[in-house]
């Protein structure tokens, strides 16, 4: 019965739904695909979206140039968004579940859409941001990318990366090592994107180019910054979860981030202007979309709320298709449609057979091809909140061709389930979600908690949520940095004192060598280590920055791993474990 309702709510149809799907081209005509995924641009940091002080010419051309789906949404926060995005599967079901904590750990058994292209005849680059884990069995060289450049963590200067790194001149992984560039990061990854391109123009090819940037921290060239610094930034109606309120942007980051906006556009047009040198675009299918909504309140083309809600101002996202001589430019299509379906979507433009897993999406092929007016009835859902167990009816939304249902409390780590709200809108009349007309048709209400509910007992029951643990001593990875990226516990967190453990499973036995990385300390303290319930102690001298405990034998299995030191103001967690087998 819970199936028969599930698919009821859901209207899955499956691959070969005939509402929406289109004749794959011949293998020999397979098009190259381009993914571009920017990372915290709103649905208005566009000047297409009627923003008029943010400049992106080649970005607006480019939508121009595209199908536009215009009711596109995607999860509320980053690694969540690129999960379903590679796999066409909602984000509860695939191990990353949240952004840092050890909760943004892609399960190594999901398939990626690199993956299923590369296992049939595409080669395959990332560049950029990945955020789904940075060690064996989790990296993009791992989950079917051959070629990658990509930071660690979340973001360049988080936790996860080296102490120090910046936008300029960061440290990056390239294929699995790390390498110092030069330059700005969107330009590099624009750069390195090109040269695969370059490389691969004679074969079919996917470039997942997903930028980091306008995301925190806002470092940008400052010449960039300038021209924004004399606009005027009206001040913007923010609506959250409490009601409306006026604020006005702050000027120094909103002109951050509008040059920030500025750079990746010059950078897309970089790319497509080689794409057209190239005799590629008739080709190559484009997509543009973003991860979530802004994170500072600016203009948002009237969107309720920002980045880490289920308002639509936190998942509403830009997502323009362009296949030259295949699409039809300019057209616009009103089906409600997200993350989950670009997978299936893209694996039958390019005429290839999807993984045999159960997809969440729905192929879309049919409504670009303009050979659909329109698809199933369906209904769209979202949740995100921190945490490591998503809980039932907290910080979620239901959404329809017409109605949302939103019940937005309890995003952040305290909430109280009697602060549940469900709040309903009508997106025919009311986009920008002013309305609340629960009270009113408690049918439409009901009906969609209903789905919810159905929905939510399917993808919670799909893989369980037990951490996801970290490898240590796979041949594919010898040397292993733990960081506080991954790390778990009550007390974990990215602040000096923060003290959390590591969920690890050993692959091979033997010996190992650990450095424990710390912040340097005025007086003597003491490293207690524990790792599968072995314990081990160490002086560590003042203003010392790390400890090596050069052969500590490990069996192999799963465990947990905790380095904190001990001093007098209290106790602090290491920042970086090397782990590596010993000589």
């Amino acid at each position: 019965m819970r199936a028969m309702i599930w698919l009821l709510c859901v209207g899955w149809l499956g691959w070969e739904s005939t509402a929406v799907a289109a004749d794959a081209p011949p293998r020999a005509d397979r098009p190259n695909v381009i993914m571009i995924l920017t990372d915290d641009q709103g649905y208005g940091d566009l000047g297409v979206h009627g923003n008029t002080v943010v400049r992106t010419p080649h970005l607006d051309r480019l939508a121009g140039e595209s199908v536009a789906l215009d009711r596109f949404h995607v999860c509320p926060v980053c690694a969540p968004t690129r999960t379903s995005l590679l796999t066409g599967r909602y984000h509860l079901r695939t191990g990353a579940i949240d952004t840092y904590l050890g909760r943004a750990l892609i399960d190594p058994d999901e398939v990626t859409l690199a993956e299923v292209l590369r296992g049939a005849g595409y080669r395959t680059g990332l560049f950029g941001k990945w955020h789904l884990g940075d060690d064996f069995p989790r990296r993009p060289i791992d989950q079917g990318f051959e070629q990658a450049v990509w930071h660690r963590g979340g973001g360049i200067g988080q936790a996860a990366d080296p102490p120090g790194n910046s936008y300029f001149n960061p440290v990056l992984h390239e294929n699995g090592g790390d390498r110092k560039y030069e330059g700005y990061c969107s330009d590099i990854f624009t750069t390195a994107a090109i040269g695969f391109v370059e490389q691969h123009r004679r074969e079919p090819f996917f470039a997942y180019l997903a930028f980091n940037c306008p995301h925190t921290p806002l470092e940008v060239a400052d010449e960039l910054v300038e021209p924004y610094r004399q606009a005027d930034f009206p001040a913007v109606e923010a609506r959250n979860a409490q009601g409306a309120r006026r604020l006005t942007p702050d000027r120094e980051t909103t002109a951050r981030i509008y040059a920030m906006v500025s750079n990746i556009d010059d950078n897309v047009g970089r790319l497509l202007k080689r794409l057209d040198e190239l005799q590629l675009a008739e080709n190559t299918i484009v997509v543009f979309l973003t991860d979530n909504g802004p994170q500072q309140p600016r203009y948002n083309a009237g969107l309720r709320d920002l980045k880490g809600t289920v308002f639509d101002g936190g998942i509403r996202v830009p997502c323009y298709l362009r296949w030259t001589g295949h699409w039809d430019a300019g057209r616009r299509i009103d089906y409600p449609a997200a993350h989950i379906d670009l997978l299936p979507t893209l694996l039958a433009a390019c005429g290839v057979a999807p993984p045999q897993v159960a997809l969440d999406g729905q192929n879309l092929l049919g409504l670009l091809a303009g050979e659909a007016a329109s698809g199933p009835e369906r209904i769209l859902f979202f949740q995100w909140h921190r945490g490591d167990v998503p809980e039932r009816g907290r910080a979620c939304a239901v959404r329809d061709a017409r109605y949302k249902l939103v019940q937005p409390f309890g995003q952040q780590e305290k909430y109280a389930a009697d602060e549940a709200r469900w709040m309903l809108f009508d997106l025919s009349d009311d986009p920008g979600e002013t309305n609340d007309r629960a009270a009113e048709l408690p049918a439409e209400v009901a009906r969609l908690r209903q789905a919810y509910e159905a929905w939510f007992a399917d993808v919670t029951s799909t893989r369980g949520f037990a951490p996801q643990r970290i490898f240590l001593g796979a041949p594919e990875q010898p040397q292993v940095t733990l960081t506080r990226q991954d790390w778990r516990g009550p007390a974990a967190g990215w602040t000096p004192r923060s003290v959390g453990h590591w969920e690890v499973q050993v692959v091979r036995a033997g010996d190992y060598r650990i450095t424990v990385r710390l912040a340097p300390l005025a007086d003597i303290s003491e490293l207690k280590l524990s790792i599968q319930d072995r314990q081990f102690t160490a002086q560590v001298p003042a203003t010392s920055e790390s400890i090596v405990f050069e052969r500590v034998a490990l069996a192999p299995g799963a465990g947990r791993l905790e380095a904190a030191i001990a001093h007098p103001q209290g106790v602090a967690g290491a920042t970086y474990v090397d782990v590596e087998p010993a000589n």
